[in-house]
């Protein structure tokens, strides 16, 4: 069976894959994440995810049988792409906008069978409608830590969940893994739960 490796050190993603039943090996990737003036976060996304899952693939040696994970995630507000909170007043700033808005989170997922070398990048989005937050529970909040280390300063796995309203797409996405489209990549190049199976051809000519 080919090896699976996420290309992160977010528990999240792991969390996710773990829950799905995919036996994988955390190897975080460190590349230089910084956007591209003008860069959209459609393009943003895809590029960090496919350059973590490069960055595991160079630091290889060798040949072998592995699939290796990268992924990427923003959240976008009426245009203005939102990343991790810098400061607790930035964390603020990010909820106020949040706050009684529908916005966007966007995952970038790019994945890399080796020693083929065959390449999948892709992006996810999924829309988030958020309650009405008070300035008290937006205190209350950032209090806990919790946002400190997720992009758009919230975390619906977690205690930011209550302000989620309702959401339109992949729910596994908001965390920072398109499930779906992870699993159904992972069946075209040949990965199996239960052993190894043939690759897909058309895998190649794409």
């Amino acid at each position: 069976m080919n090896k699976v490796i996420l290309a992160s050190s977010s528990p999240r993603r792991a969390e996710v894959l773990r829950n799905a039943g995919i036996e994988f090996e955390v190897r975080p990737a460190d590349i230089d994440e910084t956007r591209h003036p003008g860069e959209p976060a459609s393009g943003y996304v895809q590029r960090l995810a496919l350059e973590k899952a490069r960055a595991v693939i160079n630091s290889e040696t060798g040949a072998k049988n592995l699939i290796v994970v990268g992924a990427d995630t923003v959240v976008v507000n009426q245009g203005e792409i939102l990343l991790k909170p810098d400061s607790a007043a930035d964390a603020r700033r990010m909820l106020r906008q949040l706050s009684g808005a529908v916005h966007e989170v966007h995952t970038g997922l790019a994945v890399i069978r080796m020693p083929q070398k065959v390449e999948r990048v892709i992006e996810e989005v999924t829309s988030v409608h958020f309650a009405n937050l008070s300035d008290a529970e937006i205190d209350a909040y950032i209090a806990t830590g919790e946002p400190f280390d997720k992009a758009g300063a919230y975390g619906i796995q977690g205690l930011g969940g209550r302000y989620v309203t309702r959401v339109e797409g992949c729910y596994f996405n908001v965390m920072g893994m398109p499930l779906g489209r992870l699993w159904a990549t992972l069946k075209e190049f040949g990965w199996s739960a239960n052993g190894p199976s043939p690759m897909d051809p058309r895998a190649t000519d794409r």
